[in-house]
């Protein structure tokens, strides 16, 4: 892995920084945080840097740049508070779906959450019953793409809007689109169960895991700057020991946070690790807890300023608070990479123990 910043990274950034400063920061304290989905600003800026090509393959006609391209994306936009129009994006064209599809958050695959937080998909005759609840951009679609959990692994599917037990709710941030055994015909599939779809997931929570760094490092700097301007008992909010201290340890937490992202997303554009292991899912349940916990720190930081339109620090703390219904819960996400920790290190003793045995 290398440590020092890519050239063409660099730049990248530097375009999307450019962009996003003429986007309104959209301050109101009431509402929902952002606009998403294809009317969106950010993506009418996407769309003007060509941000569909980054991450598909040269031979496809694209830059291959990797999902790690995609997690600096996702990275800036968190950073300036913007929404997220990236990852629904990426996902559908890494898929190949149908443009007009609107893909659901796919982060809960395969069992990072129980209950509602995930699909499950039974075979039948002809096709596959869905079940289970799925998180949206928008829920004006003609179709949705899900993610559902089988027997033998996760499996994407485009499940259509008129589909039997399909409904949708818009009344709650991020929307929802719950599905009660709607069944969806066997030629809906878009990514098997095995490597294609779990390499797909894989990059998704990676792309997730950007967003959500963006958004702590976004609500850090907002404080350190407020900070270290705003006087109080002679001094700078910044130089007391109870604002110093743990905003130097929110700073030391962004950067073991970005290593854990950028790393998992190295290993899956290298293949050093198939689709990077468990480093996917541990880095999104850092990234998750490194928002809530910043952020917090953030808020804090600047007390009842926060609150204020001026500073716009609430708009990272709502921010925060949607996309953690997206992915679920960390412990969950931790208990999905201990569980495959520990069947690799059995699988590793089995074959150890077989290799040993005389022949």
């Amino acid at each position: 892995m290398h440590l020092h910043p890519d050239p063409l990274l660099t730049e990248l950034r530097t375009a999307l920084r450019a962009g996003l400063s003429g986007i309104g920061a959209g301050t109101a304290l009431h509402g929902p945080p952002v606009t998403d989905g294809g009317p969106g600003p950010t993506r009418q800026l996407l769309d003007a840097l060509g941000a569909d090509a980054f991450e598909r393959p040269v031979a496809d006609g694209g830059l291959g740049l990797g999902v790690t391209a995609g997690v600096a994306v996702s990275e800036e936009l968190g950073l300036a508070a913007q929404g997220n129009a990236y990852r629904a994006r990426a996902w559908a064209v890494e898929l190949g779906s149908s443009p007009d599809a609107v893909p659901a958050d796919p982060g809960a695959v395969p069992g990072a959450v129980p209950g509602g937080g995930r699909v499950e998909a039974v075979a039948v005759p002809g096709g596959w019953e869905l079940t289970g609840t799925v998180t949206v951009d928008t829920v004006d679609a003609p179709a949705f793409l899900v993610a559902a959990q089988t027997g033998r692994g996760p499996v994407v599917l485009e499940v259509e809007r008129t589909a039997p037990g399909l409904g949708t709710d818009d009344r709650c941030l991020p929307p929802v689109v719950r599905l009660d055994r709607s069944f969806v015909a066997a030629g809906a599939v878009v990514a098997e169960p095995g490597g294609t779809a779990e390499g797909a997931l894989a990059r998704a929570r990676l792309r997730q895991a950007g967003y959500l760094l963006g958004i702590a490092a976004g609500a850090h700097r907002v404080a350190v700057a407020y900070t270290g301007h705003r006087a109080q008992f002679g001094s700078r909010l910044r130089d007391l020991p109870p604002v110093a201290f743990p905003l130097a340890r929110a700073l030391v937490r962004l950067r073991a946070t970005r290593a854990a992202v950028y790393r998992g997303a190295w290993l899956v554009d290298t293949g050093a690790e198939h689709e990077g292991g468990t480093a996917p899912a541990a880095a999104l349940a850092t990234a998750a807890e490194t928002a809530r916990e910043v952020v917090r720190v953030g808020m804090q930081s600047c007390g009842v300023r926060a609150m204020t339109a001026e500073l716009a620090l609430q708009r990272y703390h709502r921010l925060a608070a949607v996309e953690a219904h997206r992915y679920g819960d960390p412990a969950a996400l931790w208990r999905l990479v201990g569980a495959e920790r520990l069947r690799e290190a059995r699988e590793a003793r089995r074959r150890s123990g077989t290799a040993a045995s005389p022949a």
